[in-house]
């Protein structure tokens, strides 16, 4: 039997679960110019998916980076979310 699909969709469902707060945490305490840091880490991966053997690491690789990407329109959404009032917002920030 081959288990990668179900280790790579696991894999996918636990990233982007992470990545959900690490976006709302980063617009509270940064805002959406932290923008630059998700765009260099996603590159990063996706440049490691190309040289890693493995399939499926090097697939898992892709799904961060991309996920890194994704994360920064959602940042901007975020910011958006914030300023609509369903988010709180950081009193400390700007």
């Amino acid at each position: 039997m081959n288990y990668l699909g179900c280790i790579v969709g696991l894999a996918t469902f636990l990233i982007i679960g992470m990545f959900h707060p690490i976006v709302i945490k980063t617009e509270y305490y940064i805002g959406k110019k932290a923008w630059p840091v998700f765009l260099i880490v996603g590159v990063v991966f996706i440049i490691g998916s190309w040289f890693v053997t493995s399939i499926s690491i090097s697939t898992i690789l892709g799904v961060l980076g991309f996920t890194c990407f994704w994360s920064i329109k959602e940042l901007k959404e975020q910011e958006e979310r914030v300023a609509k009032g369903w988010f709180p917002k950081n009193p400390n920030k700007e």
